[in-house]
């Protein structure tokens, strides 16, 4: 839902989060034409298929629920494992990719599982940007 409101403005309520897209896009960023492939997972690979589809992004935003403290507990690994295979000496020269931590859902505060200073302290801790959405 998020990727879909990010290329059509417009929320999706009705979507099936099982599916894996690649969504391609182009927007104007800083004056200059940006072309996005982003890769919409399905968040059930194995460690062979995040790793693979790891290795294949630029940047990444990794999104949890402040629903659900499972997807928030899987940050801190995703972020290991970009920041291992981007920072290999099979990638030397290459820089970090851009990372931001996602918590979404905000709006659905009855439902919390996952505060908001949970995502901030994450955050700090990995020296990555946060943001809460909904």
């Amino acid at each position: 839902a998020l990727t879909v409101r990010f290329i059509t403005r417009r929320f999706i309520g009705d979507y099936d989060p099982t599916l894996e897209m690649i969504y391609r896009h182009m927007a104007v960023i800083d004056g200059e034409m940006v072309h996005f492939e982003i890769l919409d997972t399905a968040g059930q690979e194995d460690s062979l298929q995040i790793e693979e589809k790891i290795k294949w992004g630029d940047g990444f935003a990794v999104v949890y629920s402040v629903t659900d403290r499972c997807s928030f507990d899987e940050v801190m690994r995703l972020c290991f494992l970009i920041n291992h295979l981007h920072g290999s000496p099979k990638r030397s020269g290459a820089e970090q990719p851009p990372v931001v931590i996602v918590g979404n859902k905000k709006d659905l505060q009855f439902d919390r599982m996952v505060s908001t200073e949970d995502g901030e302290n994450l955050s700090k801790a990995l020296k990555i940007p946060f943001y809460e959405i909904s």
